[in-house]
């Protein structure tokens, strides 16, 4: 069992997230984090899914997909070919002292200060996911009081790439 990161092309239509993940439910998966976003296809959108599964359960997966009338395509990104990223949004509760230090942090992990007031700061930190739980785990020492995490998305290194062929069969 390892992580899987799954891309799939899909058409822009209603009700296509429920299709893929209600598949996902049938066959057993559970999906750790989805994202999805446009693409330079008005009517052609992306989705990222990160499952823990193996090897056979994963292509089986990806056939099945496939098979959907709103999917176009789908492929795992490699580890070590691929860029991975999240976004963490983390509200904190500061007391004066505290400022200084919680400054002091975001800079260490280079986290954004996107709003300071009296009583709290936001917090914007892009990275891996390893550097995410990292960040989380030191600002365990402080009053969090909201955060909102995306999930993995990520995308091939170098011009040619998985979804390349992707247009010429659409």
């Amino acid at each position: 069992m390892k992580k899987y990161v799954l891309v799939m092309i899909v058409y822009d239509h209603p009700g296509v997230l429920a299709r893929i993940s209600s598949l996902f439910c049938r066959k057993g998966f559970n999906i750790n984090s989805i994202t999805t976003s446009t693409t330079t296809e008005d009517d052609i959108s992306r989705m990222t899914f990160s499952v823990i599964a193996d090897q056979d359960s994963v292509e089986s997966l990806i056939k099945q997909t496939e098979k959907l009338e709103e999917v176009r395509k789908t492929f795992v990104l490699e580890d070590d070919s691929s860029i991975f990223r999240e976004l963490l949004l983390l509200k904190v509760k500061i007391r004066d002292a505290q400022v200084t230090n919680v400054k002091e942090i975001a800079e260490v992990f280079g986290a954004r200060i996107l709003d300071l007031n009296v009583d709290s700061m936001i917090l914007e930190l892009t990275g891996k996911e390893s550097k995410i739980d990292a960040f989380l785990n030191v600002m365990k020492g402080y009053e969090v009081i909201e955060s909102c995490r995306t999930g993995v998305t990520g995308m091939e290194r170098g011009s040619l790439t998985s979804s390349t062929d992707v247009k010429e069969t659409l």
